[in-house]
């Protein structure tokens, strides 16, 4: 017997579509517990409940088959600014080429010369499996609702409410706890970039005998931040995206001209760290991959969705380019420095070279037109649940817009030892977000359908959930225990 659906909770209904799709009063949203087909999703011996069963158990949708009842709405988006698989493939690399690779050799310190390659390669394949978890199980709870896309709480929330009867009343309290995450994570993101980019601009202007305080430069930057974030469409930011991306590798590239000359040899450095030190390179390459916050938000405003999980599709691509990068600068960084690494890989440039300070201004310029893409996420949390309560939405969104951009420049202006704090965010949210929450999800969705692979499938998260637990919960005791002996680590960027 199929197992039973429950209507959708009309009293915690889902956030508003902010994911640029023109949708309004078609017949894809959930109207009354019924699919856009006209099936009712509830009921034990329901037909649509049987095939819903069936298509999650990976059931033929041709004709006559039962996953044929289910429409897929992934496929008949209509957006009014899709991007192209190059659009998305740069905001892919924008997500995930920020602050964090910069800290590689700090986090190859920590973990010892091959912990830290085998383990960040290891890390990457974890990341990028559990990217494609999110995303998989965002196109089948798309088909169950009858919706076109969904935000990674939405899809939290579906994965309970069509899941075991003991998770349904957690739904609406799951969605909550994701939305808190991913503000928690994003914002923090948005406040380390606006300090390394005035940090490293106040270094800039160092060598050119103008000497500034921090706060000065973080002023100055807020009016191009404000006017960058006014924009409200993933396709107009590609612009900044494809700058960010281009910027960031010549940067890289350019850094790699000394990281590369004069390289000691291997047996200089050590190649395995204490194991006290290892919860710090998690965290640091846990705040690396900071991408997992996008990937829906990108794949859901994609012209052709279905090329974002292909095995050559969009996310592979970018995703390794982005792990053989991170490994490549912690390798030859942490070789070339070894114990003297710092934080930023910029930092250990000499200040007196003029390529060191292009590096830095080109990193700078980088990071800088990465922010618009790390605030469009807490953008699709909390717009819709702000301007509902204004007659003019647009001019309150825009309003809510400059208010977050002020709220980053006051935390990162007021709040000491930062790169500590975002240390202890990162290890919350970051791994949570990206390695706890996906298979979770995972193991929700299928559960209607439990088929033959259903305890491969099991083992196999709940592997995935452990190792992020573990992470989250030593990489957090290890940030608390920093902050609380005073000062920020070595290599902060304060």
């Amino acid at each position: 017997m199929a197992p039973k659906f429950r209507d959708v909770d009309q009293t915690t209904p889902l956030l508003h579509d902010c994911n640029n799709n023109n949708n309004n009063n078609n017949n894809s949203n959930i109207n009354n517990g019924r699919l856009s087909n006209g099936s009712v999703v509830t009921g034990s011996t329901n037909s649509s409940a049987t095939a819903i069963v069936h298509l999650a158990a990976g059931g033929d949708r041709k004709a006559g088959k039962p996953g044929a009842l289910l429409p897929d709405p992934v496929a008949g988006r209509t957006l009014d600014h899709p991007t192209t698989n190059l659009d998305t493939l740069m905001h892919m690399l924008n997500g995930n080429l920020g602050t964090g690779i910069l800290a590689m050799p700090d986090a190859f310190k920590n973990a010892g010369l091959y912990v830290g390659f085998f383990g960040t390669l290891a890390m990457g394949v974890i990341c990028t499996h559990c990217m494609h978890l999110l995303v998989r199980c965002s196109h089948e709870l798309c088909r169950r609702y009858g919706r076109p896309s969904l935000s990674y709480a939405e899809v939290g929330y579906c994965a309970l409410d069509s899941g075991p009867r003991w998770a349904q009343p957690l739904a609406a309290s799951f969605r909550r706890l994701i939305n808190s995450f991913l503000l928690v994570m994003q914002l923090g993101l948005c406040c380390v970039y606006y300090l390394f980019v005035a940090v490293n601009v106040r270094e800039l202007l160092d060598y050119l005998g103008c000497p500034v305080p921090v706060l000065t430069v973080l002023a100055y930057l807020l009016v191009p931040l404000a006017a960058m974030n006014m924009v409200r469409s993933l396709k107009l930011l590609t612009p900044t995206s494809l700058v960010a991306s281009v910027l960031a590798i010549a940067g890289l590239a350019i850094a790699f001209l000394f990281l590369l000359q004069d390289l000691p040899h291997s047996g200089s450095v050590r190649p395995v760290s204490s194991w006290s030190t290892l919860p710090l390179y998690f965290g640091t390459v846990m705040y690396a991959f900071e991408g997992i916050g996008v990937v829906l938000p990108l794949e859901n405003n994609m012209a052709n969705p279905r090329d974002f999980i292909a095995w050559n599709g969009v996310l592979n691509t970018g995703m390794t380019i982005v792990v053989c990068l991170y490994s490549a600068v912690g390798f030859y960084g942490y070789l070339k420095y070894g114990e003297q690494a710092q934080g930023s890989v910029t930092l250990n440039l000499p200040n007196d070279a003029l390529l060191a300070q292009i590096v830095r201004l080109l990193m700078a310029v980088a990071v800088l037109a990465s922010y618009a893409l790390q605030f469009y996420v807490p953008m699709t949390i909390l717009a819709p649940a702000v301007t509902r309560h204004f007659r003019h939405r647009a001019l309150a969104e825009y309003g809510l817009r400059l208010a977050t951009v002020l709220l980053t420049f006051v935390l990162a202006a007021i709040i000491p030892n930062l790169g500590t704090f975002i240390s202890l965010v990162g290890a919350v949210s970051t791994s949570t977000l990206a390695l706890v929450f996906p298979p979770l999800i995972d193991l929700l969705t299928l559960w209607p359908a439990r088929t033959e692979r259903w305890r491969w499938t099991v083992l196999k998260d709940a592997l995935i959930i452990a190792f992020g637990a573990c992470g989250f919960f030593f990489g957090t005791a290890k940030s608390l225990a920093t902050i609380f002996a005073g000062g920020p680590p070595d290599g902060g960027i304060h």
